[in-house]
């Protein structure tokens, strides 16, 4: 198993950065991709951005693609997503994931860490 615990949300105005930071613990040898997910209120949980462990490669999705950027320390076990030009929809709790080799259709998920961007 793996723990993940995010770190780094807050108030911030439009226009602002924030960096979120999640640290894993437990089986990271086994780690197969770490990411961010978010969800605002009333609405679904949706995908922000990936990260594959191995090679470093990302994918995002299309609402960040320009402002957002994940970034991973493994020697660390830290997953970051570093956050630009904040706009009042990227409110929301933002939850850290990170998949496993052994059976990559199974989520680890942190607690949550909220983002509020104020207009």
């Amino acid at each position: 198993q793996v723990q993940l615990v995010e770190s780094g949300g807050g108030l911030v105005q439009a226009g602002g950065s924030l960096r979120l930071s999640c640290a894993a613990s437990g089986r990271t040898f086994s780690i197969y991709s770490m990411g961010w997910f978010r969800q605002a209120p009333g609405k679904g949980r949706e995908f922000v951005a990936t990260i594959m462990w191995s090679d470093g490669s990302t994918n995002y999705a299309d609402s960040v693609k320009g402002r957002f950027t994940i970034s991973r320390d493994n020697a660390k076990n830290t997953v970051y997503l570093q956050m630009n030009s904040l706009k009042p929809e990227d409110t929301a709790v933002y939850y850290c994931n990170a998949k496993l080799r052994r059976n990559t259709a199974f989520d680890y998920w942190g607690r949550g860490t909220q983002v509020t961007v104020s207009s």
